[in-house]
């Protein structure tokens, strides 16, 4: 997104988190209710057009949101969607995209109070490296001509018991609601989420053996240090990893002789 509807989804987010700060607010029923309504606008071109028209009054717009959703959803997600159709948007599509993260966002919040964000995060991790190598299985999840309930019954033979429910959820929504994304790239947008839950940054981590503990302490450290941020690991094993180790932390890759000087750093820090 850029411009108005960066704009708008900050506010957004900001009134999300204002509203999930409440104890008395239901995170998950607010994750569902946002999906069940960008599914609605998904569905409905015309209804996202006329709810994103700059031509249209703010207040107007957001009537017609009350009058659509109000009695079917809770009066918290009723009036943040209403808040959202008030703002200015560069394309209608970016409004479903927005109420799309927001639902995955509260999805988060509810994990990050439950006290299991770390795991959810890691769950991500390791569902996105099991597709990745499995390629009968992300056959079977991204196959058009398969039914959503189909997908999801997959899901819950893989995920249910041994995944945290939100994990479940999250992978779940993405896989039968992919709305033209990869799902190599919907399990990354949900782990940069996860990250930004805790205001720190992701760094996937490929090593030619498993790190000790010592060593992830100072690989983190250091790599704190560099980027001004707490880091979370994403840890991986590949023999075959050039230099031992390779670290990549957004759209820069880090190389085994450079993860060693930041691992030397990490040492005369502790030292």
């Amino acid at each position: 997104m850029n411009g108005a509807s960066r704009e708008a989804l900050a506010a957004a987010r900001e009134r999300l988190d204002a509203l999930t700060d409440t104890t008395s607010v239901d995170a998950v029923r607010l994750a569902d209710e946002l999906a069940a309504v960008t599914a609605l606008l998904d569905r409905e071109v015309s209804l996202r057009r006329v709810l994103t028209d700059p031509a249209q009054a703010g207040e107007a717009k957001a009537e017609l949101v009350r009058r659509l959703i109000g009695g079917q959803v809770s009066g918290e997600t009723a009036d943040l969607v209403a808040g959202m159709v008030r703002s200015r948007w560069s394309q209608p599509r970016d409004l479903v995209d927005a109420l799309e993260e927001l639902a995955d966002i509260a999805d988060l919040t509810a994990a990050q109070k439950a006290g299991t964000l770390d795991d959810v995060e890691d769950e991500l991790f390791r569902f996105g490296r099991i597709v990745s190598s499995n390629t009968e299985l992300r056959a079977a999840l991204t196959d058009r001509k398969a039914g959503t309930s189909a997908k999801a019954a997959l899901l819950r033979s893989l995920l249910g018991g041994r995944a945290k429910p939100a994990t479940e959820r999250l992978v779940t929504r993405l896989v039968t609601a992919p709305r033209g994304r990869s799902l190599e790239a919907g399990l990354e947008s949900l782990s940069k989420l996860a990250a930004e839950r805790r205001d720190r940054m992701v760094a996937v981590v490929t090593s030619a053996v498993p790190l000790s503990d010592t060593q992830k302490q100072r690989l983190g450290a250091a790599l704190a240090k560099v980027y001004g941020r707490t880091m979370h690991l994403n840890l991986d094993v590949d023999p075959e990893v050039v230099g031992g180790i390779r670290v990549q932390v957004g759209d820069e890759v880090i190389n085994g002789s450079i993860a060693d000087r930041l691992e030397d750093a990490a040492r005369r820090m502790a030292s």
